[in-house]
């Protein structure tokens, strides 16, 4: 039930040169992955690496490293400004922020904690999307923005991640209503809705131990977790020069999961 080793694909498309991409949330499993890979597979690019905490190694000159902390929707426009003058623009923007504030049915949850999750998982990447689309629209040369939802908001969420599965199914509503104000301007907008992927999210906002997680794999119909190198594999093909005809659209990697 394991994780099976990842190799990194021959075929996985390398973005343009030049190409400037600015990651909200790369501290988390699935961002300093996504790092790593572009890194490996890119050269020629420039990688604008935000986290509150602990953030990738910075001593590569195509990566900047970016500490901005979210407390109001004018700190979200602050970091695309300050990317876009460091980087003299962007063009494609990577959202994976996000978290769970209350680890107890949601009936007890107190109303700061409903507030936090909805801001965190919703607001946030709304204003970051919004801000990456002005720029993209006035640099007039198209872009992407790529968003991260969860498969179980499908379903309702669980009883102690229901706020958080209300917040990523507003995403699905949002990728596509952007999308349909970026087309026009060349800037597409689509989400990964990803099931039970091995970044250590679940650990870190649960609690849920080893065992926790063997049960978790074994719901799985592949009988196990995805890898964080599987979902970023998909996020930079989602973002690369191949996926120019896909906008407005959740794509799911779930290894089959609910079905």
């Amino acid at each position: 039930m394991n994780s099976r080793p990842f190799v990194q694909p021959d075929w996985l498309p390398r973005l343009e040169v030049g190409t400037r991409i600015l990651i909200a949330g790369a501290s988390g499993g699935l961002g300093s992955a996504l790092v790593h890979m572009l890194l490996q597979g890119s050269p020629g690019i420039l990688i604008g690496a935000h986290g509150a905490s602990k953030l990738p190694p910075a001593d590569d000159d195509r990566v900047l490293t970016l500490r901005q902390r979210f407390e109001a929707p004018s700190d979200c426009e602050a970091l695309i400004d300050e990317f876009c003058r460091r980087a003299g623009g962007i063009d494609a923007l990577v959202i994976l922020t996000g978290g769970i504030h209350f680890s107890g049915h949601w009936m007890d949850m107190p109303a700061e904690n409903w507030a936090q999750d909805l801001d965190v998982n919703l607001n946030q990447p709304f204003y970051l999307a919004r801000a990456a689309m002005r720029h993209m629209s006035a640099q007039g040369t198209g872009g992407r923005i790529l968003l991260n939802g969860t498969e179980s908001a499908l379903h309702g969420g669980s009883a102690l991640s229901f706020p958080y599965a209300v917040a990523k199914r507003g995403t699905e509503c949002m990728v596509q209503g952007l999308a349909r104000e970026g087309a026009p301007h060349g800037i597409l907008v689509n989400g990964i809705r990803l099931g039970y992927i091995t970044s250590g999210f679940h650990q870190r906002w649960h609690n849920k131990t080893r065992e926790d997680m063997e049960q978790r794999a074994a719901l799985v119909p592949l009988k196990r977790g995805g890898t964080p190198e599987e979902a970023v594999a998909l996020m930079i093909w989602m973002i690369s020069a191949w996926s120019q005809f896909l906008t407005g659209q959740m794509v799911a990697l779930t290894g089959g999961d609910w079905l």
